[in-house]
């Protein structure tokens, strides 16, 4: 059997059919992987995080890469004359219980998927989802880590997650209320603030500030006092910091100028009649 050269020449020809399949498989990962790259380098819409892209990145690849070499070893097994059609059905029974036993895991893994491609949230990010709110600590194609300011860490499975409120795309707005007595000359008192909000861009405390805050005017009559609304476009996320140094200058600005903001007074009254 050694020296059959039918049999030689057969073994010659499956040989070659097997590296041309791999070289084959090679070179289509190879193509397909610089397409893949070349998608990423043209950026369309609001460039993703580096760690984001290259998690993206990886697992496109990692995807392109085991359908390749799969069919390739379909196609290895198919030379010798293995039935193919049957281990295909046995791995397809075989994903399909593994799908029902993890149900909950193969829709985590997807919607983080969603969450990186579609560019959802970034690491950095202030969100709010569900009764999470914080600072997002990392994204994985499982879970989502959400810090909130106090220090708790939430650890969110990708699946849960149905609504995000992302607080750090566009730019954030600060309200301010400010309160006057009724005796007060609101006229002269929204001069008086306005001069003061059109100087506030040029100030170096307030480098936050994207425009000159406006005084909207009166926002409502309470019972003791008027309320006048203020609010100033800021960089994203900088509207606490704004409002409370803006709150505290107004406040030093309005005594500085005689203009009282109400605070309820405590009036005795003797009912003893004097000698």
């Amino acid at each position: 059997m050694l020296l059959d050269e039918g049999l030689w020449l057969k073994i010659g020809f499956i040989s070659i059919k097997i590296l041309v399949i791999i070289l084959l498989a090679a070179v289509v990962v190879r193509i397909g992987k610089a397409v893949i790259r070349r998608v990423f380098s043209v950026r369309l819409r609001r460039p993703l995080s580096e760690r984001r892209e290259r998690t993206l990145l990886k697992l496109l690849e990692n995807i392109l890469s085991y359908v390749i070499y799969f069919a390739a070893i379909l196609a290895v097994l198919s030379i010798f004359e293995i039935n193919v059609t049957g281990l295909i059905a046995g791995a397809g029974v075989l994903g399909l219980a593994v799908g029902f036993g993890a149900q909950s895991l193969v829709k985590d893994v997807i919607t983080g998927f969603f969450i990186i491609f579609e560019d959802q949230f970034s690491v950095g990010d202030y969100v709010r989802i569900g009764e999470a709110e914080g600072t997002v600590e990392e994204i994985g194609l499982r879970t989502t880590k959400v810090k909130a300011y106090t220090g708790e860490l939430f650890i969110i499975p990708n699946g849960n997650i149905s609504e995000v409120v992302n607080s750090s795309i566009y730019n954030s707005t600060a309200v301010i209320d400010v309160r006057l007595g009724y005796e007060t000359d609101i006229p002269m008192a929204e001069s008086l603030i306005r001069e003061f909000l059109a100087g506030l861009i040029n100030d170096e405390n307030y480098s936050d500030l994207l425009s000159p805050p406006d005084l909207l005017g009166v926002q409502s009559l309470d019972p003791h006092h008027v309320v006048l609304r203020v609010t100033a476009e800021t960089a994203p996320m900088m509207h606490f910091a704004v409002a409370r140094r803006l709150r505290m200058d107004l406040k030093q600005f309005l005594q500085e100028n005689g203009i009282e903001i109400p605070y309820p007074k405590m009036v005795m009254v003797d009912s003893k009649p004097s000698e």
